[in-house]
């Protein structure tokens, strides 16, 4: 319902996150464009979503709607997303355990479907994306 607000504004809309913390809750817009995302960009796509929301009420609950770039340690939500992103560094939260561990950082070398290569020390690690509970990029500097 929000995609096409958002590219009809000229933005990519990259991805959601909806986080709950005790009573409220906080819905995350990130956006995206080939020139980078401002302020501005910000406040446009948020008047957007808002007026959408407002009349679709799709949460019940109260919530406080965020909306930002991707920024360095971009969120990654999608098997075309971390395609775009083949050798680059990232950290992993898990539902499910991998080699033992529920957070990975590795490098992603490969995805093929709906399935993720993740070199972590060395070793090549088959995580489903749907195994994913956050992914991320890790900032270089």
């Amino acid at each position: 319902m929000l995609t096409p607000a958002v590219e009809g504004l000229g933005y990519q809309l990259w991805g959601i996150e909806f986080v709950k913390a005790g009573k409220h809750s906080t819905l995350r817009l990130f956006i995206d464009s080939e020139n980078g995302i401002n302020i501005e960009d910000c406040a446009n796509a948020s008047r957007q979503a808002s007026a959408i929301l407002d009349v679709e009420d799709p949460i019940t609950s109260e919530y406080t709607l965020e909306v930002s770039s991707p920024g360095l340690d971009r969120p990654l939500f999608t098997s075309e997303q971390y395609g775009m992103y083949l050798g680059e560094e990232a950290k992993i939260q898990l539902t499910m355990p991998v080699a033992g561990s529920r957070n990975l950082k590795g490098t992603i070398t490969k995805v093929e479907g709906q399935m993720l290569t993740l070199t972590v020390d060395g070793k090549d690690l088959i995580i489903a994306l749907d195994n994913i509970r956050k992914g991320n990029l890790i900032a270089k500097f």
